[in-house]
């Protein structure tokens, strides 16, 4: 990335790129509780009466962007670095969710194979007016191998 990261962070920073909204199907969800291993019933049976997605669940949704539209192409090689949920409020089944996708945090570290950036994009995610989650992705860019 060519443009240095206080620049960045100046420009991209906490700035709303992407909203979203998502119908989530209980069903969905207990299905996903169940896949990953889940064997409370208020996560995987939708007749529970405290029914409500597991935590983990915000991290499947995927907003229609990653990156503001004017963000530098990054010039290295992009891979996950993770995920990371905060749970605020319960999330129950057969409602209308509404993503907002921002830039949370812009890095850098150097590692074994040269400068690494990390790209930190945040989704809060809304119930109505509850903020009842927010799912960041993280991204590292590594510097090309030999370049």
């Amino acid at each position: 990335m060519d443009e240095d990261l206080e620049s960045l962070r100046s420009r991209f920073l906490n700035k709303e790129f992407d909203e979203v909204t998502f119908e989530l199907e209980a069903g969905r969800m207990a299905e996903y509780a169940i896949t990953c291993g889940e064997t409370n019933p208020k996560f995987t049976d939708p007749t529970h009466e405290d029914f409500q997605a597991p935590p983990t669940f915000v991290s499947t949704l995927v907003g229609g962007r990653q990156l503001p539209g004017d963000f530098p192409r990054p010039t290295g090689v992009g891979m996950d670095a993770g995920k990371f949920v905060e749970w605020k409020a319960p999330i129950r089944g057969d409602i209308t969710l509404t993503g907002k996708s921002h830039l949370h945090d812009i890095y850098s570290k150097t590692g074994r194979t040269g400068l690494m950036i990390f790209l930190v994009t945040r989704m809060e995610l809304f119930d109505g007016d509850t903020h009842v989650a927010n799912a960041d992705t993280r991204t590292v860019i590594r510097e090309k191998p030999g370049g």
